[in-house]
């Protein structure tokens, strides 16, 4: 058995994150208002809550973070996150905006909330390899 592999007990939490592109293929990224991250760029989302779906939990932090009603599609990927006493297990959807001329407005653990792009998020001071990350996935903003 090698090192953490059944040795970790640390909770794992399950989460969700938004991919979310404009007409103009911009990104859809809110600045974090709580921990972890408080104060840094990255994609709508949070925890799902219990007997949710992950497609109902990321429509549902969309809505509460930006006030945008989105559609749920096909994962786009999944990342654990090492927050310290947990880890975060976030399964990141593809979602499409219901009200494709709605603006959004920060709510809920949201601070702000922009649609960037590429040069908009060069810019930012984003979360952990979120760049990195979005980039592997191929879901950057055009």
């Amino acid at each position: 058995m090698t090192a953490g592999e059944h040795g970790d007990a640390r909770p794992v939490v399950p989460c969700v994150g938004a991919i979310v592109h404009d007409r103009a293929h911009r990104l859809l990224l809110i600045r974090r208002g709580q921990e972890p991250g408080r104060g840094l760029w990255s994609v709508p989302g949070g925890r799902v809550e219990p007997g949710e779906t992950v497609a109902e939990a990321v429509e549902r932090e969309v809505l509460e973070e930006t006030g945008l009603r989105v559609r749920a599609g096909r994962t786009v990927g999944r990342i654990r996150i090492d927050a310290g006493t947990v880890l975060y297990d976030v399964v990141d959807l593809a979602c499409e905006l219901l009200e494709p001329d709605a603006v959004p407005v920060a709510g809920d653990d949201a601070a702000d909330v922009v649609f960037a792009d590429a040069a908009t998020l060069a810019g930012l001071a984003c979360t952990s390899r979120l760049v990195e990350t979005l980039s592997g996935w191929g879901v950057l903003p055009g």
